[in-house]
């Protein structure tokens, strides 16, 4: 669907929050969004390891701000965290965060989840991709998918945000359009993508230590990582039609950001297909695109700390394909940005607060 941007009329009330997780990457970097965030009171964060201690005490970097100084860490506990917030952020791992969210939602209380358990549709599919039985499938009806450049109707009542994983961000945004637009051909898209090593989260594992991060890249998850599951779901639902890609994540020697590249054959039956026309009529509106044309091209160092996706492409005449390029920060456009995003479309409150 194509939604424009509708500026929102803002409530003279705030909204008490909480974080669940509040001591991974992405848990910190959403602490950080909601303490500056005009319209929010951050009432809880949870941390079973850091219990008892300041936000300042275990995130020196937050020690300007007199909040986070008297906020403390507090166990995970749904019936306490009910009555304290009214919009609850799970920044939890996969298979954890459904156990929150079903007393959550039970007493009312709205739920953004920046895990997986939410974003595949199908229980059998998460099965297949998370090695596991769904927690919650009767859940999986009720939450809406957290891209608000696809679903912005649809999140602003919604009670369940399943916020989007970093690379589908990366990928789904820019072949959108050209899905819809049957301007591609849907048989051959082949994507390869580089992230950042914060995007395997906050954990001591051989495979991310500094020594075997630097100066080294190095492919994984070949040939079927986990988020593949929702980028074929969603692109799919796009194109009324089952889509597959070829999706080959690597792991860069960087702290954050995603680069997405995608190669893909204009469709035989397009006499012409003038991109900038379908990226213009697509985002041309939306805050945090930010198209750069065929002159430029996208570099993660121009979004680190952004909740901005910068999208470029290429016609290869040589090849008669299409080379789409774009660059995320994959813990704020790619995770915690993208909630706070979705979180102002919950309240009505405009899209860019706490973020621009």
């Amino acid at each position: 669907m194509d939604e424009k941007v509708v500026a929102a009329v803002v409530p003279s009330g705030r909204t008490k929050v909480a974080v669940v997780g509040a001591s991974g990457y992405i848990g910190e970097e959403l602490v950080r969004l909601l303490l500056a965030h005009p319209y929010v009171d951050l009432v809880a964060a949870t941390s079973r390891q850091f219990a008892g201690k300041t936000l300042t005490e275990v995130f020196p970097r937050f020690s300007h701000d007199d909040k986070a100084k008297a906020l403390k860490f507090v166990e995970s506990d749904p019936a306490k965290l009910t009555r304290m917030a009214e919009i609850v952020f799970l920044a939890l791992p996969h298979g954890l965060a459904a156990e929150f969210a079903k007393p959550l939602l039970q007493t009312g209380v709205r739920v953004v989840d920046l895990s997986a358990d939410f974003r595949v549709k199908d229980a059998a599919v998460y099965k297949e991709f998370y090695g596991k039985d769904h927690p919650a499938p009767e859940l999986l009806g009720q939450a809406v998918y957290g891209l608000p450049e696809i679903y912005r109707e649809k999140i602003r009542d919604a009670k369940l945000i399943a916020c989007p994983g970093c690379y589908p961000t990366s990928i789904l945004i820019p072949l959108r359009p050209l899905i819809r637009r049957k301007a591609i051909d849907r048989k051959r898209i082949l994507v390869t993508s580089l992230s950042g090593v914060t995007g395997a989260g906050r954990k001591v594992e051989a495979d991310y230590l500094f020594a075997e991060c630097n100066e080294s890249m190095r492919p994984y998850g070949v040939p079927k990582h986990r988020h593949l599951a929702e980028i074929e779901q969603e692109l799919s639902l796009l194109a009324g039609d089952k889509i597959s890609i070829q999706f080959t994540p690597h792991l860069a020697p960087v702290n954050r950001g995603i680069l997405t590249t995608i190669c893909t054959e204009l469709a035989e039956d397009v006499v012409a297909v003038d991109p900038p026309l379908v990226f213009l009529n697509a985002y041309g509106q939306e805050p945090f695109v930010r198209l750069l044309g065929d002159e430029r091209l996208p570099d993660t160092k121009n979004v680190v700390g952004t909740n901005f996706i910068d999208v470029a492409w290429k016609i290869d005449n040589r090849t008669s394909r299409l080379v789409v390029m774009s660059a995320i920060d994959n813990i704020v456009k790619g995770a915690s940005g993208q909630a706070i995003q979705c979180f102002n479309l919950m309240r009505g409150y405009p899209e860019t607060s706490g973020l621009i």
